[in-house]
């Protein structure tokens, strides 16, 4: 029998293994689809960024309870998978709770410690469905804000409804090891009771040896299983950003967040245009396939790793001004947009052998609307509140260089400006020379 359970967990084990390494290939295949952009300057400040923003989660203290809350999630995650290690070990070695021996009496504080993280990530949990679904908070309602209809709406509840059914199986096992241990049952070494399952033990004290070994052994093998389904269902989920705020912030922009780049193209014909530098003779005239970006493919591999690490918190968009009166504009939907794209172009390439083949689709037009980036007033309020430091601005002007750019589709009004500009060095319809007449009758 217990042979059998060994194979059944190293089947689980590879299985899952096997589904993880073919959809984290296909999310590196499709990032890897961004134009180049180099981000390895700096790495002290990055790392320190890193340190900072993703390790320490300090963005998310901008706002102190939901980011205390927050942090409980996290550290439960980060430190319960410690015991998770146990179960692995356990499950491929046959043997149960292999590290007491090793540990000692430190194994019982570990347990406590680790019980204490589950019922602090179940009643976060439980906190934050009330929050979701009953007391409305309006960047998380999906009648407000339409890209959270369907499978953003259900996959929040899911992952939450999944964290307390795995934390409450934490609970039950120890509870039911603990009776099994009092009762002398073989394969059950004495490590003693855990102090949050203790509340559990009287609804399992008047069952007998053979219901609490299938009650540890069902809580067992479901809580392992569900972390394997768990781990598998977040890389298609929002929460893949668990895994991804690190690299993200590690290779966030540096630069300051008021500064838009310049396309070095039009920069260097500009110069040459005002006399400030000479054109290379020997220099082959550089070939401009496209000015901005019209598809996932125009943007850069740190734009699409945004995408795939966007949270979907809301707290850009619930910071827009352009969003707070009414425009189209939602940066959140302007980075779900993008991973959605990105999502369908990795469905090409699974049916296409890795390779993308155009499905006369593209990401301006069939995903994000001419409405929604000419609404953007390039205020950066998104870019600032962003816990995981995710720029959907750069989305949004790359997206409008190409609508004005490539295909001379700017307002009228925008075209007007532009010939100011152009004209009188400001966006007003009178010449320079008469910019202070309105200060000639102060006194």
């Amino acid at each position: 029998m217990q042979i059998a359970q060994q194979v059944l967990f190293a089947v689980a084990l590879g299985v899952t293994a096997w589904l993880m390494s073919k959809r984290v290939g296909i999310i590196k295949k499709t990032i890897q689809l961004g134009k180049s952009d180099d981000r390895t300057d700096r790495p002290n400040e990055r790392l320190s960024t890193m340190i900072r923003v993703a390790f320490g989660q300090k963005k998310m203290f901008d706002r102190p309870i939901v980011g205390i809350m927050h942090f409980v999630v996290y550290a439960g995650f980060l430190l319960i998978n410690l015991e998770v290690l146990e179960i692995v070990l356990d499950g491929l070695l046959g043997t149960h709770r292999l590290f007491a021996p090793i540990l000692g009496g430190f194994y019982h504080t570990l347990i406590n410690f680790f019980e204490f993280l589950a019922v602090g990530v179940l009643a976060v949990c439980v906190i934050f469905l009330i929050r979701r679904n009953v007391t409305n908070v309006e960047r998380l309602q999906p009648t407000r804000h339409r890209e959270l209809n369907g499978f953003p709406a259900l996959d929040a509840n899911v992952i939450l409804v999944t964290e307390i059914v795995l934390m409450f199986a934490i609970l039950s096992m120890n509870a039911a090891d603990a009776l099994l241990q009092e009762r002398g049952a073989e394969h059950y070494p004495l490590v003693g009771g855990f102090f949050f399952s203790t509340f559990l033990q009287p609804l399992y004290s008047g069952l007998s040896d053979g219901t609490l070994i299938a009650i540890e052994r069902g809580a067992w093998w479901f809580h392992i299983l569900g972390i394997f389904a768990f781990a598998l269902y977040v890389t298609y989920s929002k929460h893949l950003h668990i895994f991804l705020a690190f690299p993200n912030t590690y290779f966030a922009n540096l630069t300051s967040k008021g500064e838009m780049q310049n396309m070095p193209e039009i920069t260097k014909e500009v110069k040459i245009m005002l006399g400030l530098d000479q054109p290379d003779a020997t220099e082959a005239p550089a070939e401009i396939g496209r000015f901005g970006a019209k598809d996932v493919t125009d943007l850069s591999w740190k734009n699409l790793m945004d995408a795939y690490s966007c949270t979907e918190c809301g707290r850009c968009t619930s910071s827009c001004p352009a969003n707070m009166t009414g425009k189209a504009l939602s940066p959140r939907k302007i980075m779900m947009d993008t991973r959605d794209r990105l999502e369908d172009v990795g469905k090409i390439m699974l049916a296409n052998g890795g390779e993308f083949k155009d499905d006369g689709k593209s990401l301006l037009g069939d995903y994000i609307s001419e409405e929604e980036i000419l609404a953007c007033t390039t205020c950066n309020a998104c870019v600032q509140e962003c816990p995981v430091l995710i720029s959907p601005l750069d989305i949004i002007l790359q997206l409008r260089r190409y609508k004005i750019m490539d295909e001379a589709q700017a307002p009228s009004s925008w075209n007007a400006m532009f010939n100011n500009l152009e004209t009188n060095q400001a966006p007003w319809k009178f010449s320079p020379s008469d910019r202070f007449n309105w200060a000639d009758n102060l006194k």
